[in-house]
């Protein structure tokens, strides 16, 4: 791959006051009717609007209360460059917004759907967390116990002493492999999580965080299959998105290709620029960010649709990522269905302490923390003003996020990937634009 088709690793997404890439900005599921799946309550008959200013027809509903998230989502098509996208926000576990628009392919060929789906990048790992912590709920999983404990080929290397939590924080040390590992290699479960089990830590384990951007879902998902015997994806599937109709898989079946919209890679500085960025960049970097490098080529292929690769493959429409977040912001609770304790959802927003990021830290302003699988939006206001607000980015853009204390979720996709390494323009207005609302 060029320097040019590197444009900017997967899940470098989060937290304000980035520095990035030259010529950047800063700023499996279940067998349901696609596009069933309803936040609980009643909606209003779905309405059609043209936004103005751009050929994107906007579709659903939104309570005149949230009149702002509406507005900022039409912005985005009229001067944020949107192409197709889809926003959802649930209060109380209520939907008031439910909306879509655009076009699910470059070529304009294909309006966005209500039950479009598209790849959501590291905003899948609010979700793998979430399959952690309802084992942890159960008492079959302690976070303060080795990981070896659930995965003995995990002790190699003097990885003995690292523990569960230290996987779900971002701080086993592990956040790439040594050796280079191809794509096909990614796809190949089996191979991926031996090697992982066989490297040695970058870092003491527990001492940082340093983003575990590709090996997070195999070194968490992991864990929960060694507990469980499922993958993520079908743990998801059987505890929370069949149950609840959501329409979220880790990979994407065959069967739901047709209605999956084709992401586009972001805007980048010359390959030129690019490869002089990346050659300054540290070796646990490169490791974490590049080792292999992935974008929109890869993420529209047929194989890395049929793999799973539970920290950046998860697709689902907004509806799906606000209600999977819901669940955080219910507080355990979502369409009438304890997921999880009171307890155990509070466990996933647990800090685990601010630090400079090892992998990403260059890219941030100041400290950043991470919970037991999500990123706290802290005094930046990541997402929104309440610091104890949580939730994920993913790689060019799309969000969830969960404040139980306002009891929001929000959840935001879309297919034209921007250059950001964290909150993308779009959906910092969307975000602001909810808090203006409330």
């Amino acid at each position: 791959m060029s320097a040019q088709e590197t444009e900017q690793a997967p899940g470098t997404e989060r937290s304000p006051g980035t520095e990035h890439a030259p010529g950047t900005e800063r700023s499996s599921g279940t067998e349901h009717a696609p596009g069933t799946e309803r936040s609980p309550g009643t909606e209003e008959a779905p309405r059609t609007e043209q936004a103005p200013g751009t050929d994107a027809r906007i579709h659903g509903h939104c309570d005149p209360r949230f009149a702002p998230v509406r507005e900022a989502f039409e912005e985005n098509f009229r001067a944020r460059g949107e192409l197709g996208a889809a926003v959802a926000v649930t209060v109380a576990g209520e939907s008031v917004v439910d909306l879509w628009g655009g076009w699910a392919d470059p070529a304009r060929t294909r309006p966005w759907e209500r039950d479009t789906v598209v790849n959501v990048w590291s905003t899948t790992k609010g979700p793998v967390a979430l399959c952690a912590h309802i084992l942890a709920d159960r008492g079959l999983l302690d976070f303060d116990a080795p990981v070896a404990a659930y995965w003995p080929e995990f002790a190699a290397e003097g990885k003995e002493k690292v523990l569960v939590r230290h996987l779900l924080s971002h701080r086993a040390g592990l956040s790439g492999l040594r050796e280079p590992h191809s794509l096909e290699e990614l796809y190949d479960w089996d191979a991926t999580t031996a090697r992982l089990a066989a490297t040695a830590p970058w870092w003491e384990p527990g001492t940082r965080s340093g983003y575990h951007a590709l090996t997070y879902g195999f070194l968490v998902g992991e864990v929960v299959r060694r507990v469980s015997g499922l993958r993520p994806g079908a743990f998801l599937e059987r505890e929370v998105t069949g149950p609840l109709g959501i329409d979220f898989t880790v990979g994407l079946p065959g069967r739901d290709s047709g209605r999956a919209a084709e992401l586009v890679r972001p805007r980048t500085a010359s390959a030129a620029e690019e490869a002089a960025f990346f050659r300054r960049l540290p070796p646990v970097t490169l490791a974490a960010l590049a080792n292999p490098a992935v974008g929109a080529a890869q993420a529209n292929s047929a194989g890395w649709r049929a793999a799973e690769i539970p920290a950046v493959n998860g697709h689902g429409t907004a509806r799906a990522v606000a209600a999977l977040y819901g669940v955080f912001a219910g507080r355990g609770t979502y369409g009438g269905r304890r997921i999880l304790s009171p307890e155990a959802a509070e466990r996933a927003r647990e800090g685990q302490g601010s630090c400079r990021d090892l992998v990403l830290g260059a890219a941030f302003e100041g400290e950043t923390e991470i919970g037991l699988g999500l990123w706290l939006s802290g005094p930046q206001g990541a997402y929104g003003p309440n610091p104890r607000a949580f939730g994920h980015d993913g790689f060019g853009g799309s969000c969830g996020l969960a404040d139980p204390e306002a009891g929001v979720s929000l959840g935001y996709v879309m297919n034209r990937m921007g250059p950001h390494i964290a909150d993308d323009p779009r959906k910092a207005a969307l975000v602001d634009a909810l808090y203006r609302a409330l």
